[in-house]
Order: C-alpha cells, then sequence, then structure tokens
C-alpha cells in the first residue's frame, strides 16, 4: 500500500515513512524520524528524533512528539525515543525524548492510550496497555507498568512509579510509589484498596485476586512494618506470580510506598 502524503506536509531528508501511512496537511517529520507501517500523523502534529515508531500508531492533530526534553542539564546530546505499536497519542500530547543521566531513551510500549493533553516527560518508561486520561502528566524518569489507568489531571512525580492494573483517580498526585493492582486518589495520593474490577476484567483468577486482597490487608492494614509484614505475607503460603511481583515492587522502591 503506497505512503499517502499531503502536500503541504513537510518531510525532512532522512526521515523514514513505511509503507501505507497517511501524512495529514502541515505535519512536520524530522530527518530522524522513523515511522513504521501504517501510521497516522495527524494534521500539524510535530515528530521530531531521534524517534522511532513502530506500526499502527496514530497520532493525532498539533501532537508533538519526540522533542528535546525540558531538562535544565540537557546540552543537546543525541537522545532518543522509542514507541511500539498500536497507540494512540490525541490532541496535543507531549512526548519528550531522554537524557543522558536518565539513560538516553524515553519509551512507550504498545496498545496504550494517551487522551489529549497528556505529558511524556524525558526518561520515562512506559509499558502495554496503559490509559492516561486527559492531561494526565508524567514527571521526568517515571515507569509506568502494564494496565496501569491514570486519571484525568493526575500527576506522578519525578522517578515514581505505577504498578501494573493499578488506578489513580483523577486530579491525583503521586509524590510516590503506587503499588501494583491497588486504586489511588488523593493529593497526596493515598490507597483506597484494590482494583477488583479491574483485575476481572483482565482475566484475574477470583483465587488470585483473593490473594492479593490478603496480601493488602497484611502489608497495609495490619499495623506491622512494611518489612515485617512482607515476610507474613510470605509464610502465608500467598503465592500467586502476581503476589510475588508486588513484594518484589515494594522492595525495590526508592521514593518510598503510597500508604492506605
Amino acid at each position: 500500500m503506497s505512503t499517502d502524503i499531503h502536500p503541504s506536509a513537510i518531510i525532512e531528508p532522512g526521515a523514514k515513512i513505511g509503507s501505507g501511512c497517511k501524512i495529514g496537511p502541515f505535519a512536520v517529520i524530522g530527518a530522524q524520524v522513523e515511522i513504521g507501517e501504517y501510521c497516522q500523523i495527524g494534521a500539524h502534529a510535530v515528530l521530531e528524533g531521534p524517534t522511532k515508531l513502530g506500526s499502527h500508531n496514530q497520532i493525532f492533530q498539533f501532537a508533538s512528539v519526540g522533542t528535546a526534553p525540558q531538562d535544565m542539564g540537557y546540552k543537546g546530546e543525541s537522545t532518543s525515543l522509542e514507541i511500539g505499536s498500536h497507540n494512540t497519542l490525541r490532541e496535543f500530547v507531549t512526548v519528550n525524548r531522554g537524557t543522558l543521566k536518565g539513560g538516553g531513551v524515553t519509551r512507550i510500549g504498545s496498545h496504550n492510550l494517551l487522551m489529549a493533553y497528556c505529558h511524556v516527560a524525558h526518561d520515562c518508561h512506559i509499558g502495554d496497555q496503559v490509559v492516561m486520561a486527559n492531561a494526565a502528566t508524567l514527571a521526568g524518569h517515571v515507569h509506568i507498568e502494564n494496565h496501569a489507568i491514570l486519571g484525568g489531571l493526575s500527576a506522578v512525580h519525578q522517578f515514581a512509579r505505577v504498578g501494573a492494573h493499578a488506578i489513580l483517580g483523577g486530579g491525583t498526585m503521586a509524590p510516590l510509589d503506587i503499588p501494583p493492582y491497588m486504586m489511588a486518589a488523593g493529593n497526596h495520593a493515598s490507597l483506597h484498596g484494590i482494583n477488583v474490577r479491574g483485575l476481572a476484567r483482565r482475566g484475574i483468577s477470583r483465587e488470585t485476586i483473593l490473594q492479593i486482597k490478603r496480601a493488602y490487608r497484611l502489608l497495609f492494614r495490619s499495623g506491622q512494618r512494611l518489612d515485617a509484614a512482607m515476610e507474613e505475607v510470605e509464610q502465608r503460603g500467598l503465592d500467586a506470580p502476581e503476589i510475588a511481583h508486588l513484594l518484589a515492587f515494594i522492595r525495590s522502591s526508592k521514593r518510598g510506598i503510597t500508604r492506605p
């Protein structure tokens, strides 16, 4: 299938555009941008590089993708942005490239939805099947695990993490790590139990959800120190892989864990 490029679009020499792509009017594609097959780039969207997109991505009008990081220490070094396949970036979404001190790469996986006005700062890593509702914002070096949902106008502090299948309510301010499978809301964020409905919708078994609930009560409702509570979780025979991931996430936290 041939590529459809509007005559008013600006494609700099060196850009690579896969077959079946559609480039809208007045879009700007930089020289170090590589776009996979069957992507759609909307009117007035700007893609700068080094940036690499997989296939079947849809970048809506006025989005700004692969631009220089908003970091005072950035001095024009060659850093990059990598985006997987089947992602949707809506109007006015901004995604910045990485910085050398942060590893040099901002990464977005596949099958993600970033609604209008979302911002992904330098050196962020987003997994797969993540939803960021309108104007959700990630500071630099944030990691978002698979299947997480960030409500509209929520914000995640630099170097913080949001665990797999976690959900943040609208307007949530998250300065600390949000553990996997949890619901969080507020300014500052606090935990409000388990994302039971989200887990069930994604095919997590009832038995596993019950194990996660038991672990939640021990970790955050038993009154124990967190390290002691984690030991008890292991001693109780809560052996689902999700429990192992939850405990590993907590143990690897550098910013600290959000509590109820």
